[in-house]
């Protein structure tokens, strides 16, 4: 999948997706950084939506979760820090 758009909701909705992404400490720039450039990627267990895992140029290591709209498009839905996978 090679995204090409990422749908934010209003960066004031206190039930949007910036909301949930910010209260872990994750900017849009960040998730969108990971979006863009993911190194794994596979199923969250709790939603059954469509997770990435990738390196933000901040060092953090995220898990973004998101919906997927069309072959091009997603709505990021949160993300986080998580240790890399594997231990490494």
């Amino acid at each position: 999948m090679i995204i090409e758009c990422v749908i934010w909701d209003l960066d004031d909705d206190p039930n949007g997706n910036v909301w949930h992404c910010d209260e872990h400490g994750v900017s849009k720039e960040e998730v969108e950084e990971v979006l863009l450039s993911a190194t794994d990627s596979d199923e969250s267990r709790s939603s059954n939506r469509p997770v990435v895992f990738g390196d933000t140029s901040t060092g953090k290591h995220l898990m973004v979760v998101f919906e997927i709209v069309d072959a091009e498009t997603v709505i990021p839905v949160t993300a986080f820090e998580v240790p890399r996978r594997g231990g490494a």
